[in-house]
């Protein structure tokens, strides 16, 4: 029992350490900024050992260098509650389980009578398809603000468990307590992915039009922050219908958002 209360013991202490660590390196980024991401040194590592190359491109640039369209859109696309809620949108993570747990759901169905067919059709329990049966994958829809994405792509990983979405609580409300909405928006749009080994605002304008950060038009930012739930995939069309047709609607929220 001593042993057992000895290793709880050292289980807290480690997390508390972890924790305080969190904080120092949050609290350091009152005064300097991030040189990069966990999110970033994983795609760093991915692209290098993958492709044996690092295309990259960052620069920074300071809040007052990056346009007002850019803020506007971003949080108009991502986060309209950005500037009144303390990090985290309660309403918006149980309207995303929910709608999660329908498509989970739904996804099960479909398989359960793709197995069904496979079954039938198979002259024998022996048989073997020619090709791989691709099974159905639900599409899971976030409920997170500006600030958890920020957390996540700054410490965390990306896989999904209950012990991460908790921490990834605590550091948002760390950076809520410690940064403010201006230093957390002006982080955020420097370190985001736009695209397979493109970050940050300056990057993003320059790689897509030709611009800096400070000259992107609202129609150029708008398209710029349709991207973001799904750069890599966007990228590769930059200027299709779907991305055009939502920045407009993007574009027109854009004038009702109030910029921290």
């Amino acid at each position: 029992m001593r042993a057992a209360w000895r290793l709880f013991a050292l289980l807290l202490l480690s997390a508390l350490a972890l924790q305080l660590y969190f904080l120092a390196r949050i609290a350091l980024m009152t005064v300097v900024d991030p040189q990069s991401t966990t999110f970033q040194r994983s795609e760093a590592w991915r692209l290098i050992t993958g492709k044996h190359a690092l295309a990259w491109r960052q620069q920074w640039v300071p809040y007052d260098r990056i346009s007002p369209n850019l803020k506007r859109a971003v949080i108009a696309s991502e986060d309209a509650g950005f500037t009144e809620h303390s990090g985290v949108e309660w309403d918006a993570l149980e309207k995303a389980w929910e709608r999660n747990q329908k498509a989970e759901a739904r996804v099960e169905r479909i398989n359960e009578q793709l197995d069904k067919r496979m079954q039938k059709a198979a002259p024998s329990k022996a048989a073997v398809p020619s090709k791989p049966v691709v099974r159905a994958q639900p599409k899971v829809v976030g409920g997170s603000t500006i600030t958890q994405q920020l957390a996540k792509n700054l410490f965390l990983g990306g896989e999904r468990s209950l012990l991460r979405k908790g921490q990834e609580f605590v550091i948002t409300f760390m950076l809520e307590g410690l940064l403010g909405k201006q230093r957390i928006l002006e982080i955020y749009l420097n370190n985001v992915e736009w695209g397979e080994g493109v970050f940050g605002a300056e990057a993003a304008a320059r790689h897509y039009f030709r611009v800096g950060a400070n000259g992107l038009g609202a129609l150029q930012a708008a398209q710029l922050a349709v991207m973001l739930p799904a750069p890599k995939r966007f990228e590769k069309r930059p200027g299709s219908a779907y991305v055009v047709g939502r920045a407009g609607t993007v574009s027109a929220r854009m004038g009702a958002v109030e910029l921290p």
